[in-house]
């Protein structure tokens, strides 16, 4: 009997899970891992947090587990390039790689900006080697200028701070992270920058990065001139597709799949950042950046794709975090816009609790410092509860009492 084989593309968290998770369903085929990082799977969310403070980056897992634990072909280094869901077969570098099962988790590429190509000081941070590059001009007390005010530029400013250096933040929107939390919450956190010393300036665009060889000075729109010794591209990413031009399947922002992150082509299926599935537990397609959905999907479409016949739905409410500051903020849900209400503490203080309603439910959750209750409203969510529920749970902690048997996950 010939045997089985798994491909999955994309070595990063959904790459390695989906190779757990084949292994722990029983799976005993080939299962080839590739990237196009030279490094072994790492942790991405700890790049522009605990590393940039000089903390450690191991990987997952060691090479001896991937390839003697979990009998795992390694082919590090070097990108796909061509998916033929006809042959069955995908492409990387002179190299064709059959497949029964494919697992899709290339994920997502920063975007950059234009024109500074061959600058130094100049940098994204999605990966490794940026945050490597980031930590040392930081290390040498760089001048440091982040354009968006996203939850990575604003993590690289608060890292920035840490050391006691200057820091300029410049987000085009007039105020930041409308997309991500909604304008009455984005203008809460940005207190934060404020409160710790970092120079927000929000409605001003880049107009040029200037310098010889290396960046000297951000010219704004309105004429402003900011010294920077250091830039750093907050500005969002794409999911990485390119590589999938001619395959055949659905790209539209992502690669586009049904609940069960099936892409529709025979044996191949989607995971973390490059996935945009419809999620049951919304009823709509989401393309999510989490650590939390990129893990979980990874094991789903690993075990959807080695058995088809009983694939399983992924269904979850959104979950991120972010730490700023010394402060933890957490979302849950998606950002409706139907209502926004604080519920607990005080946008403008150190904790707040604000919950988002969509039509008569209860659709996400916002908290400063309230780790201990963040879980509580997915759980919530997570079963379909109403506004009015939402907001009694909320009256229910406010006064300090115990959670009901209705309230528990």
């Amino acid at each position: 009997m010939t045997e089985r084989r798994l491909v999955v593309v994309g070595a990063s968290l959904a790459g390695l899970r989906a190779v757990e998770a084949a292994r722990r369903s029983g799976f005993d085929g080939s299962i080839t891992l590739i990237g196009a990082e030279p490094h072994l799977p790492y942790d991405r969310p700890p790049l522009s947090k605990e590393f940039l403070s000089g903390a450690e980056l191991p990987p997952f897992r060691s090479e001896d587990v991937l390839r003697d634990g979990l009998g795992t072909e390694l082919a590090l280094g070097t990108a796909a390039t061509t998916l033929d869901t006809a042959a069955r077969a995908v492409w990387a570098g002179d190299r064709e790689y059959g497949y029964d099962a494919l697992v899709i988790a290339t994920g997502a590429t920063a975007r950059t900006l234009p024109g500074t190509e061959g600058l130094d000081g100049v940098h994204t941070l999605r990966t490794r080697d940026d945050a490597i590059a980031v930590r040392r001009a930081l290390d040498a007390g760089a001048r440091t200028v982040v354009v968006g005010a996203g939850f990575i530029g604003s993590e690289v400013a608060s890292a920035a701070r840490e050391r006691g250096l200057e820091v300029t933040i410049v987000e085009a929107l007039p105020t930041p992270l409308v997309r991500a939390v909604g304008e009455t919450m984005g203008t809460a956190c940005a207190v934060l920058h404020i409160r710790n010393g970092t120079d927000l300036r929000c409605g001003a665009g880049v107009a040029a990065i200037e310098g010889e060889r290396r960046v000297e000075r951000v010219r704004l729109t309105d004429g402003t001139v900011l010294p920077a010794d250091l830039v750093v591209a907050g500005i969002g990413a794409v999911p990485a597709v390119d590589w999938l031009a001619g395959s055949g399947l659905s790209l539209d922002k992502g690669v586009v799949c049904d609940e069960t992150l099936c892409t529709g082509a025979p044996g191949v299926y989607a995971a973390g950042d490059v996935a945009r599935w419809r999620n049951p537990a919304f009823d709509r397609h989401m393309r999510l950046e989490h650590w939390t959905s990129a893990a979980e999907q990874g094991a789903v479409a690993a075990r959807n794709a080695l058995d088809p016949g009983n694939a399983k739905p992924y269904s979850t409410v959104p979950y991120f975090w972010s730490d700023w500051y010394g402060s933890r903020i957490q979302f849950v849900g998606v950002p409706a816009t139907d209502e926004i209400r604080v519920v607990d503490g005080d946008p403008g203080g150190d904790r707040f609790v604000a919950l988002y309603r969509e039509g008569g439910r209860l659709a996400g959750t916002l908290t400063m410092n309230g780790q201990a209750q963040i879980m509580k409203y997915r759980g919530l969510i997570m079963r379909g509860a109403s506004w009015a529920e939402g907001l009694e749970f909320a009256e229910h902690r406010g006064r300090g009492e115990g959670v009901t048997g209705r309230y528990r996950r």
